[in-house]
């Protein structure tokens, strides 16, 4: 084998990670790697060691830093449950896994004890605020450099309260090079359409709905935007959209489901076509 030493874009592209994750494991000690001339070099050695420790906890921790991670929210410990957060991204986890394998399901997790009447409101509201803010220190890391791929706006539907699955999702398509307008909850159908009206590069109009009486406000949005923007697909999704027949009733092009990911699989789909071209 090699004694030559790797820089870190080459380490990334032997784990098959993004740079910023072996920056992490540098800064956290878990890479060992010295600056020569202004560069980190590693040692070929060293990052064998780290190829074989990565092959189990990957695997197996995923359950232990979930729970962790719910229990903190829970307890309202910030500090905590961003620690959680540091070790699974130390730990190769990249910003979306971390996303979809650890905060998603925790919140989940939390709102089905509180459907239980196991937590109260107070602890679920206090648990979704940590998870807000959390969900926005995160924010950075899911910056893509390289080609853009189109725009879409993302927004609650009016009177929706909840603005974490729009932060969510609008996190999860820029980690996949799209630009995100995120205009929060509760966005008034005016907004919606003279900021879908005003992108150049738009590719869908995406409207979360998990309120009860989001969906009926979400019908009168989606029929404005289809007179001011025609050839824009809208996207609809929500735990109180039911499914596709009820998406379609509402207006809606293209049902994404309740998880953030579908949010990604459609606009994917929708590029794709094209791309072809």
């Amino acid at each position: 084998m090699s004694r030559k030493p790797l820089t870190l874009p080459e380490v990334a592209d032997r784990l098959g990670v993004h740079y910023m994750t072996v920056y992490r494991y540098v800064r956290t000690g878990r890479l060992p790697a010295k600056r020569v001339r202004g560069a980190w070099q590693v040692d070929p050695a060293d990052l064998a060691h780290v190829e074989r420790s990565r092959q189990g906890p990957r695997a197996t921790g995923k359950a232990p830093s979930r729970a962790r991670l719910e229990a903190r929210l829970v307890a309202s410990d910030e500090a905590g449950a961003w620690d959680v957060l540091e070790e699974a991204l130390a730990s190769g986890m990249e910003p979306d896994e971390v996303l979809l394998e650890l905060i998603g399901p925790a919140l989940h997790s939390i709102g089905t004890l509180w459907e239980q009447g196991k937590l109260s409101v107070a602890d679920e509201h206090r648990a979704s605020a940590v998870a807000a803010r959390l969900v926005s220190r995160l924010g950075a890391r899911f910056a893509r450099r390289g080609h853009r791929r189109g725009t879409v706006v993302l927004a609650g539907a009016p009177g929706e309260l909840h603005a974490l699955p729009v932060s969510i999702a609008a996190n999860l398509l820029r980690w996949k090079g799209f630009d995100v307008v995120e205009l929060g909850a509760d966005t008034p159908a005016e907004a919606l359409v003279e900021t879908a009206a005003g992108e150049p590069d738009l590719l869908a109009v995406g409207i979360v709905c998990t309120a009860a009486g989001s969906p009926k406000a979400a019908r009168r949005a989606v029929a404005a935007l289809h007179q001011a923007v025609p050839k824009v697909p809208v996207l609809l999704g929500g735990a109180a959209v039911a499914d596709v027949a009820h998406a379609r009733r509402l207006g809606a092009d293209v049902f994404t489901g309740g998880r953030a990911d579908e949010v990604v699989r459609c606009v994917e789909a929708i590029v794709a076509p094209k791309s072809a071209r």
